[in-house]
């Protein structure tokens, strides 16, 4: 048990004083980013399934 709490000790330390985080408008333009590209990568999916739907029912409905 003891080199779980030494463990979770150096985590919360590290985390601290090791790591270098972003500053705030930096992580905004981030999140912002990944919500546009989602919503398209969103968009492209949607219509490549609908184009596919469409595909295959004239190609059921002709045979």
């Amino acid at each position: 048990m003891s080199k779980a709490k030494i463990f979770i000790r150096n985590l919360i330390q590290e985390v601290k004083y090791k790591i270098t985080w972003p500053p705030y408008h930096k992580l905004q333009s981030s999140s912002l980013l990944v919500l546009v590209a989602s919503f398209i990568f969103a968009l492209l999916i949607g219509l490549m399934d609908w184009s596919l739907k469409k595909a295959f029912v004239w190609f059921y409905n002709a045979f």
